[in-house]
């Protein structure tokens, strides 16, 4: 896959590369925001945190080989996933995107959560 058929396929998201690492980052208010809507009365917002507990679900279940090695570091107005080992991160980026592409898969996730 090219680099732009990538940052392509990963849109909202988007990627950084840094000396050392990687971040795959997303501003958070206009992607998907109907399914965090289906726990809103338990406080759920569509925030970087709630993103993030989204994602660590989605990490523990479908790629567990990848725990530790992809970290999250969420703020409220933005989800970021970063990781020293680029390729992991590209990998984990990917499945995580063609799983929020898919609203029933992604509700499902959202499902087992925590809020944070």
């Amino acid at each position: 896959m090219s680099s732009k058929e990538f940052t392509d396929t990963l849109r909202p998201f988007f990627w950084s590369e840094h000396e050392n690492s990687a971040s795959v980052c997303l501003e958070v208010g206009g992607y998907r925001n109907e399914i965090f809507a289906t726990r809103a009365a338990e406080g759920f917002e569509g925030s970087g945190y709630d993103w993030a507990s989204l994602a660590q679900v989605f990490l523990t279940e479908q790629q567990p080989q990848l725990a530790g090695i992809v970290k999250f570091d969420p703020e409220g107005s933005m989800f970021c996933a970063y990781s020293a080992d680029k390729e992991a991160l590209k990998q984990f980026a990917l499945a995580f995107k063609i799983a929020l592409d898919d609203e029933r898969i992604a509700t499902d996730l959202l499902s087992r959560a925590e809020l944070d």
